[in-house]
């Protein structure tokens, strides 16, 4: 049997408090701190824990030559190898470890850099609810936020006294103005009202459609979107849950950038699909309410062609992300529209509602845009009272 090391590993001393009735009994608390040492591979979906002997003997295996297990079972305790084989952190040629293998080649082709698969892998959410666990903490503590957090840092780093500043010249107030001024986070969507499918249409456009597919040389294809792109490559992905749209049907879709097109993926009910958009969202109710709800999903691999095993190209991709949402802001904005974007969001119930394979298109974040309600009911940032008075 032939066999490497998984391609990419990162090993994190945790420390835990545990519970020794020894100590107790020898008049202690009985707690006693324990470190353990846990693997993180971007090929598995949990994390894994170590023995200090699995350790040393997986810092000593390649993980890119193939060695037969017996030349390694003449170094190394065969029951160890064949723990880390169970662990899957040691990957065989086997067809009896093919679906560990196959997770592990389609690392190794994405190109992904190991810090950023490591970092991508385990910083997924699944089952978070953000509004459930702040009414846990209400009733866990007698604390307010600010008595928990303190104050916070100054909203502008000074480098200078007042009197060293330069100036600028006062800007006018144009018509970019305006709209930003009117940009805010919308928490509060009119549910008795659908989105005429032309605001709808012109919204998606203008945050995520192509204005262009040129092909830069042959066999390598570049876009033109309202937003930047690392390499024009715009890897990001929109997958849609329409909830009030005039002439489309409510549920899931993918929206076809060059095409201008909805693709179906799955037909929901209301209730049923609302039900979704909150699980997917953490829990937050607010912005589940919304006409249009949008996963932002990066297609890896997509971007790591041209940037393999590169230290900037998942921070490109993130970037991307950010670059649409804004957009996204700024279209409904011009069209009277509230919209949202949020990072508290549940990738793996995302991935499954769309049949995501995380390390190959994951999930970034969720935006999502749609009718402003004539009430306020959720709070809202608004420093500036450009969208409800004081």
């Amino acid at each position: 049997m032939q066999v490497r090391r998984c391609a990419h590993l990162m090993i994190e001393p945790r420390e835990r408090l545990d519970f020794d009735l020894s100590l107790l009994a020898s008049g202690g608390t009985g707690l006693r701190t324990v470190v353990e040492w846990i693997a993180l591979a971007p090929h598995r979906d949990e994390e894994i824990t170590l023995s200090p002997e699995e350790m040393a003997v997986l810092g000593a295996l390649s993980p890119s030559q193939w060695t037969a297990l017996d030349e390694l079972a003449r170094t190394h305790p065969r029951a160890i190898l064949q723990a880390l084989l169970e662990k899957q952190l040691l990957i065989a040629q086997t067809d009896c470890d093919a679906a560990a293998r196959a997770a592990d080649e389609s690392l190794r082709e994405a190109h992904w850099r190991g810090l950023d698969a490591v970092a991508h892998r385990f910083s997924r959410w699944r089952d978070v609810d953000t509004v459930e666990a702040q009414r846990r903490f209400g009733e866990e503590t007698d604390q307010t936020f600010l008595e928990r957090l303190g104050t916070s840092p100054a909203p502008v780093r000074e480098r200078v006294p007042a009197s060293q500043r330069l100036p600028l010249p006062a800007v006018g107030d144009s018509s970019l103005d305006k709209l930003l001024a009117r940009r805010v986070t919308c928490r509060n969507y009119d549910m008795s009202r659908n989105l005429e499918l032309e605001q709808f249409s012109a919204a998606m456009y203008r945050a995520f459609g192509a204005r262009a597919v040129d092909e830069y040389a042959p066999g390598i294809f570049l876009l033109k979107k309202g937003a930047p792109s690392a390499g024009g490559l715009h890897p990001v992905e929109a997958y849609v849950l329409v909830q009030r749209v005039d002439g489309i049907a409510s549920g899931l879709y993918h929206y076809h950038p060059a095409a201008h097109a909805l693709e179906p993926i799955r037909a929901m009910d209301a209730a049923e699909l609302e039900a979704l958009a909150r699980t997917c969202l953490g829990g937050q109710p607010y912005f589940a309410q919304a006409h249009v709800v949008v996963a932002l999903a990066g297609r890896f691999a997509r971007n790591f062609w041209k940037y393999r095993n590169h230290a900037k190209a998942y921070r490109a991709v993130i970037l991307d992300a950010g670059h649409l949402s804004q957009t996204l802001y700024l279209a409904a904005t011009e069209l009277g529209l509230g919209a949202f974007v949020t990072a508290g969001v549940n990738e793996v119930q995302i991935e499954q509602a769309f049949g995501l394979e995380a390390m190959a298109e994951g999930p970034l974040a969720m935006c999502g845009f749609g009718i402003r309600a004539a009430e306020r009911r959720e709070v809202e940032f608004d420093p500036n009272h450009a969208v409800w008075s004081a």
